[in-house]
């Protein structure tokens, strides 16, 4: 396949081709914008640094236990359990993702268009923004499998057509994260440079990476060099935590061996200034589930009365 000649970050190639520093900002907001925000300059400088924040009880308990309720109706659902947007771990029937539940979900929707996050993205992405992706992740005790190491930016620019590197990624836990229930891994440092990646991706690829991802893994000594030099953190903490982290950062996780289950609600913004075009990988789009093209509405922050309906 041709490189585009639109195309700021070439990957799914015949050839290896050497990683390289990005080519957009990582706070794409400046001078006013950059400061009038939630996060405060140190926050800013971390986020840039690392290419993630953690913040522990981001949500309160009661608000955590009904969406841990809402995940139970959901697992006895047998239409959400039949949707293409439903994922099952690799030769199991267990769930490991519900895609779009933004859309199934009017607590999930309402929490997207919470002002405190709202104003983070805003200060982040340097304007208004819409949901590319949302989803609940499982991993259940004992049989959660893993996340192999990747740049969601990597998949989202290849197989959905987002341009470049404005989008950011929220990711909730619903569940104590503990160094046994594989948490979520990341690479500090490693959103400031593009890995590209060897492979040409098949039509309807995604049917098959959702379980597990095998196309845009970066390579064993690209992975060496950047760990060896930026390390891993993982971070951990109550349920109700906030990571937010670059859609370019390397990230993944273990599998889970503990009895204690994990869960996240995770949701992706999109700069309304990024929004996709088509798929670089040269095939058709994903489903909208996956990648939003219909619904690119700048999201509206709730008001003051509609906030106590999230809960």
């Amino acid at each position: 396949m041709e490189t585009r000649s639109d195309d700021f970050y070439p990957t799914r190639l015949e050839r290896p081709m050497a990683r390289f520093d990005r080519r957009d900002p990582i706070v794409h907001s400046q001078g006013r914008d950059r400061t009038d925000g939630p996060l405060s300059e140190t926050e800013m400088a971390q986020y840039e640094r690392d290419g993630f924040l953690v913040f522990n009880r981001f949500l309160d308990e009661a608000t955590v236990r009904r969406f841990r309720d809402d995940l139970r109706l959901y697992e006895d659902d047998e239409s959400i359990l039949q949707s293409e947007g439903t994922i099952t771990e690799p030769g199991k029937q267990e769930i490991r993702s519900i895609f779009g539940i933004h859309e199934l979900s009017d607590r999930f929707h309402r929490l997207t268009r919470d002002p405190r996050i709202l104003d983070m993205v805003h200060q982040l992405l340097g304007s208004e923004a819409y949901i590319h992706q949302s989803r609940i992740n499982y991993k259940p005790g004992f049989h959660g499998k893993g996340f192999d190491w990747h740049s969601d930016f990597e998949t989202w620019h290849a197989e959905d057509g987002m341009p470049r590197m404005r989008a950011v990624s929220f990711s909730i836990a619903l569940t104590d994260n503990t160094p046994f229930n594989g948490p979520l891994m990341l690479v500090p440092g490693s959103h400031r440079t593009f890995i590209p990646c060897v492979g040409r991706t098949p039509e309807d690829n995604y049917q098959s990476s959702l379980k597990k991802q095998e196309l845009g893994v970066p390579g064993h000594r690209d992975l060496d060099d950047l760990i060896d030099q930026n390390g891993i953190k993982a971070p951990t903490g109550p349920a109700g935590s906030l990571i937010i982290f670059e859609c370019n950062t390397l990230h993944g996780s273990n599998a889970n061996m503990s009895p204690w289950p994990r869960s996240n609600l995770f949701f992706v913004y999109n700069s309304v200034e990024n929004t996709l075009e088509s798929p670089y990988c040269g095939n058709k789009a994903r489903p909208d589930f996956l990648g939003s093209r219909s619904n690119v509405q700048v999201l509206k922050p709730l008001r003051d009365r509609e906030l106590t309906d999230v809960g």
